[in-house]
């Protein structure tokens, strides 16, 4: 894939917050979704010894959601972990992942926060900037927001809402009786699409099928690097 850069990564804390100020401006919340025929999930694991980041991409096929490219990279980190702030300390990592990516990706799925961030833009807005493209925010948990706990049964969701009564997210329940995930924009993309992809990317989990496999990737990456590190200090 081509990125074009949008800033540099050698950033204080106060001048990362002054980049989503203004970056949030230049998110499309349009449906710019054409035919889609692959779906790439992206995730990150972190490890603390040594401070490294291991970014993974996988793309599938769309509907039948089959793998057809792994990448990946590691990267040392540099910047501070500050909740708000992650898509500073992860986006570099994923960002090299994604440019050596041969199936270019028509959607994109962040394990992460898109629109619902207190300043509108999540590591989903980030990522989609970048690179241009249709991407959506699938976070586990809430970042920021309220919102009344949707019913029990698959597909059912409640809005998500930020300040001045704004609906910045879903609360989607992607299996019965399970809990929910955050869903939002994270650029060219509407949030009901977006919903709509959450969905039909589901294969009985509660995670979408691309960043769960995104999941499965990295944790296997920081793993697999461990028993290599364990390995040599014992030889």
């Amino acid at each position: 894939m081509i990125i074009t850069p949008l800033h540099p990564w050698n950033l204080t804390p106060k001048e990362a917050i002054e980049i989503q100020k203004k970056l949030s401006t230049q998110i499309i919340r349009k449906n710019h979704l054409k035919t889609v025929r692959f779906v790439a999930g992206a995730d990150m694991a972190v490890s603390k010894n040594p401070d490294r980041a291991y970014a993974g991409v996988v793309v599938m096929s769309y509907p039948d959601l089959q793998i057809v490219e792994r990448q990946q990279a590691v990267l040392r980190l540099t910047f501070p972990y500050i909740p708000g702030l992650l898509a500073f300390r992860e986006s570099p990592a994923l960002l090299q992942a994604f440019e050596k990516l041969r199936h270019e990706p028509d959607l994109i799925m962040i394990d992460g926060q898109g629109l619902a961030h207190p300043r509108s833009f999540g590591i989903a807005c980030h990522i989609g900037l970048w690179l241009d493209k249709p991407t959506i925010g699938c976070a586990k948990s809430r970042l920021f927001g309220d919102h009344r706990p949707p019913p029990m049964m698959k597909g059912a969701w409640s809005p998500l809402i930020g300040n001045h009564d704004e609906v910045i997210g879903a609360v989607v329940r992607t299996k019965q009786g399970i809990n929910p995930v955050y869903v939002s924009v994270g650029h060219k993309i509407d949030l009901k699409t977006a919903i709509r992809y959450t969905l039909a990317c589901g294969q009985g989990y509660r995670i979408p099928e691309p960043t769960r496999q995104a999941d499965i990737y990295v944790a296997g990456l920081k793993r697999a690097e461990f028993e290599s590190m364990t390995r040599q200090n014992f030889d």
